[in-house]
């Protein structure tokens, strides 16, 4: 049996925040454990709660401050703990900059989504 995935989102978008949460809570062992929609909220929340997540999906553009700011302050993580990056702008410049910040994955918003499903459940059955 695979344990839930502690999960917490970072998407100001409240349809895509929306229907993200519902699809990876149907199709993977995902559990949510919240969302922010700014800088601020996010590591308000994460810093709060350091050790109540092992993923943490963040958007790069939000309501203020930007998801690459929520990951550089996030601080760091622990070992069983993973960071993607679900964006419309994944371009190869933020691809390497995640990849220095030490994120796990980097998946595109509009081609990605069955990645982002088969990274959520390769990583739960870890």
């Amino acid at each position: 049996m695979t344990d839930k995935l502690q999960t917490f989102i970072v998407e100001d978008n409240h349809t895509i925040r929306e229907n993200l949460t519902a699809m990876l809570e149907e199709l993977t062992p995902v559990e949510a454990q919240g969302f922010a929609v700014s800088q601020h909220e996010a590591l308000d929340w994460l810093h709060s709660n350091q050790d109540g997540w092992r993923l943490l999906i963040v958007d790069l553009f939000l309501q203020s401050g930007t998801g690459l700011g929520v990951i550089e302050a996030v601080g760091p993580i622990q070992p069983d703990q993973h960071i993607v990056i679900l964006s419309n702008y994944v371009e190869d410049d933020i691809r390497q900059r995640s990849a220095q910040l030490g994120v796990s994955a980097v998946f595109d918003k509009s081609r990605d989504i069955e990645k982002l499903i088969d990274f959520c459940n390769e990583l739960a059955s870890t």
